[in-house]
């Protein structure tokens, strides 16, 4: 990435490389909810002659998140992330318990979907093979480059997958910790949410999509209960029922401008998505006036 400041010609701004992995672990940490959406709950989290640099929470998955920092390109994506893994999933007590400890609450391993639980490499860079390496439709780790320049700028980056198609499980026969942590483990997609859904349902979520994804540099990411479109922060939640599309507006009561009554507030009521706005659509009727308060959950949350 480069980066060009705005004066009467543009002025290349040069980076300014991290000397140390703890410079970008401190920094991450800092800002962990501003770029991450994750709550802090421990850094430097020593375990059975392990060590975690940061241990974090995702309260949208209700799972614990894993950050690890680099500086050097020699290490192995999958081994690393899934001993990671093996060892939080082989001694949850001690991450709950670590949990109570720091943040000051009361969690209980039922609280938890261990399903959920991730890895996140934070790196100034990756080799080819390592990206290649995260090129598995359901492998539970991402990687993220992060960037410092030399006005003040910071950048973290994700890498995206390229098409992936393979599952991890293709591949965990090689490995007992990988076979293990792969079965309990569990990352989604936007075709296993559309299996039970009929023909016209389907056609209406990628409509919606497609007319959702044009607004803004939104990015999917499916979760559990429903498929997140996210700018910075989720923007709406979509729940595909077999006959209808549930969806959720990431705004709080009293922030949305709906003229025509259609969202449900079901602020006082309990639901999967994020937001106290709901609405269950069959048909594309009210695409274009939907599209006008997706917009406005688009201008509050994003970063």
């Amino acid at each position: 990435m480069v980066l060009f400041k705005i004066k009467e010609q543009l002025e290349h701004i040069k980076e300014k490389p991290f000397k140390r992995e703890k410079e970008i672990q401190s920094l991450t940490e800092q800002n962990l909810k501003t770029v991450f959406e994750l709550d802090f709950v421990k850094s430097e989290f020593a375990l059975n002659n392990s060590r975690i640099d940061t241990l974090a929470f995702d309260n949208e998955t209700n799972a614990f998140v894993i950050i690890e920092y680099k500086r050097n390109k020699n290490f192995s994506v999958i081994d690393q992330g899934f001993a990671y893994l093996s060892l939080m999933l082989n001694n949850k007590a001690e991450f709950i318990l670590e949990f109570n400890e720091n943040l000051g609450k009361t969690l209980k391993r039922n609280d938890v979907d261990w399903s959920q639980s991730r890895v996140l490499f934070v790196s100034p860079a990756f080799t080819d093979s390592q990206r290649e390496a995260i090129n598995f439709k359901d492998l539970p780790m991402e990687l993220w480059e992060v960037k410092r320049f030399e006005n003040q700028t910071v950048s973290y980056q994700q890498i995206q997958k390229a098409g992936a198609q393979e599952s991890i499980k293709t591949i965990s026969k090689t490995g007992q910790t990988i076979d293990s942590v792969a079965k309990e483990i569990k990352v989604y997609s936007e075709q296993e949410h559309l299996e039970n859904v009929n023909e016209e349902t389907k056609e209406l979520y990628e409509k919606f999509k497609n007319a959702i994804l044009n607004l803004d540099n939104i990015e999917i990411k499916p979760r559990k209960a429903y498929i997140a479109f996210v700018s910075g922060r989720n923007v709406i939640d979509i729940h595909p029922q077999r006959k209808a599309l549930k969806i959720w507006l990431n705004l709080n009561k009293g922030e949305l401008d709906d003229p025509k009554k259609l969202m449900k507030d079901v602020s006082t009521t309990g639901h999967w998505g994020n937001g106290d706005y709901e609405l269950q659509i069959n048909s594309d009727n009210d695409l274009e006036y939907i599209l006008s308060l997706v917009k406005q959950s688009i201008k509050k949350n994003k970063k």
